[in-house]
């Protein structure tokens, strides 16, 4: 005999109703409502509390460390710009970053399409793509390091 016909195992009739359709929808579109909030929220502050005055925002640990920019040097400075809609001093402060801008905005865009729709995602990033961003955010790291290419990269 099975557990079922023994009596143990799940019986149907005590089993908990599935949720409605909303509570479903909002409980997956959870991920990326709170990703939005916490990104408005921290652009919110990088608009009113200005990171290029001194004591606001720690010093990047590796140009403390090194004196040399790592990718990331400039980011917070180029969105403070970008929140005070000064599209040319943020491209000053971090090109790669204004260049990635539209592909994270996009990437979020998508997964929130996903989350509303209930698809899920049809394929990952392909290898070949993954080491061209690492070869690429490296080849920057070392070009804004580069006294004469300091102009444009550096922030």
């Amino acid at each position: 005999m099975t557990p079922l016909e023994l009596g143990g195992g799940v019986d149907d009739h005590t089993s908990a109703p599935p949720p409605p359709a909303r509570q479903r929808l909002v409980g997956r579109v959870a991920g990326p409502v709170a990703v939005a909030v916490v990104a408005g929220v921290g652009l919110a502050t990088l608009a009113l509390v200005d990171p290029n005055r001194p004591g606001h925002y720690p010093t990047c640990p590796f140009l403390w460390l090194t004196g040399l920019y790592c990718p990331g040097c400039g980011s917070l400075r180029a969105l403070h710009d970008l929140a005070l809609l000064d599209v040319s001093g943020a491209w000053g402060m971090n090109p790669l970053m204004m260049l990635a801008l539209p592909f994270v905005v996009g990437s979020w865009i998508a997964w929130t399409r996903r989350s509303v729709t209930g698809r899920p995602r049809r394929t990952l990033a392909r290898p070949g793509w993954i080491w061209a961003l690492l070869v690429l955010v490296l080849v920057y790291w070392v070009a804004r390091n580069i006294p004469a290419l300091a102009p444009w990269l550096a922030p």
